[in-house]
């Protein structure tokens, strides 16, 4: 034959000697088979260098597929709202395969809630499964679970590089922090003798192992490139209240020098509108991925930097790569870090349109 799209499984079948259906149970793996029968029909396929059409066979075998979504509970409009967007779109880009998911939330404050949410995950016995993970000794049970029982799963937003996923969708939290603290520095100048790191916490939980890696990396950078840069530090609530306005104040009060500050979850917005309310236009501060409300306060001047990583594409790109795995059979690539985008009042009309 002068092309191997033309190879049919009738050919193969006559060729090996068989039947049209031990070929195609060969090419899908299933049973049913004679050792003598399945090597024959592989030895023809080897030579040919058959690829099968997976996508027509994956619309032919009917099966249907759930994929379990484990995220952060949220308010709508913040960070995560665009994950769901993402595993949304992701979800109808195969409903042809019948592919379809559940999400379920923890509280990221509570480590236990992750334990719980996740148990129930294991009890619907999903197809694959996408999830942020918390911290490792917590998210290590449940991935141990997922192993034992052949279940794919990716994460997303950060990684666990001791218990490898199929797949990683996030930036690297860590170069990331050394990258928010250069430009940070840079945009400082000579004010770059105090700085402040904005935390939301609770019972001393930060909430996000990314948002620990960035700090991570941002001190790292400090340390070497500014060790004589005083490090202040105002842990806010984890949930935004009043109390939060006291705090910024005192703060503010007692170091009237400090002209340059960085939060490294996405709740930047409260210390911008502060800094609204106040008149202060003289801080500088540098915020993490684009709410709406982190973007109004970027086009307004009381956020100098927003850091952006693509939240709606980690979505979409984590259901893909159960899609290609589960139906067709695919190579996944392990790690897919999300670029570390820099924006400004000046660009983010051209990046990000409200």
């Amino acid at each position: 034959m002068s092309s191997m799209e033309r190879v049919r499984i009738k050919d193969i079948a006559i060729m090996a000697g068989v039947s049209v259906g031990t070929v195609d149970r060969v090419i899908h793996g299933r049973s049913g088979v004679s050792k003598e029968s399945r090597i024959r029909v592989e030895k023809i396929l080897k030579q040919l260098n058959y690829q099968p059409n997976m996508y027509a066979s994956a619309l032919a075998s009917n099966k249907r597929y759930r994929f379990a979504c484990l995220l952060p509970l949220h308010e709508n409009g913040e960070y995560w709202s665009d994950v769901e967007r993402g595993i949304m779109q992701g979800t109808q880009a195969y409903t042809d395969f019948y592919v379809g998911h559940t999400l379920s939330f923890y509280d990221p404050y509570d480590y236990h809630s992750f334990t719980d949410a996740a148990n129930r995950i294991l009890e619907e016995d999903p197809d694959g499964v996408l999830f942020a993970p918390t911290r490792t000794e917590f998210t290590a049970p449940f991935v141990m679970q997922l192993n034992e029982r052949n279940i794919p799963y990716i994460y997303i937003d950060s990684n666990v590089r001791e218990y490898p996923a199929l797949a990683f969708y996030g930036q690297n939290s860590y170069q990331s922090g050394i990258f928010a603290g250069r430009m940070m520095m840079l945009a400082a100048g000579k004010e770059a003798d105090e700085v402040v790191i904005f935390r939301k916490i609770n019972d001393g939980i930060v909430g996000s192992n990314q948002q620990e890696r960035r700090e991570i990396g941002f001190r790292s950078f400090m340390a070497e490139q500014h060790p004589h840069c005083k490090i202040w530090e105002l842990d806010l609530h984890a949930k935004h209240n009043n109390e939060d306005f006291s705090m910024l104040e005192a703060f503010f009060q007692a170091h009237p020098h400090v002209k340059n500050g960085i939060t490294f979850n996405s709740k930047a917005f409260i210390v911008g509108e502060y800094l609204e309310a106040k008149g202060i236009s003289d801080f500088k501060l540098t915020g993490y991925d684009l709410l709406s409300r982190n973007v109004s306060c970027l086009k307004r001047g009381s956020i100098f930097f927003l850091i952006a990583q693509q939240p709606s594409l980690q979505g979409f790109n984590g259901v893909k790569a159960l899609a290609d795995h589960l139906i067709f059979k695919k190579e996944v690539t392990p790690e897919n870090f999300m670029p570390i985008d820099l924006l400004t009042k000046e660009n983010i009309d051209y990046y990000y349109n409200l």
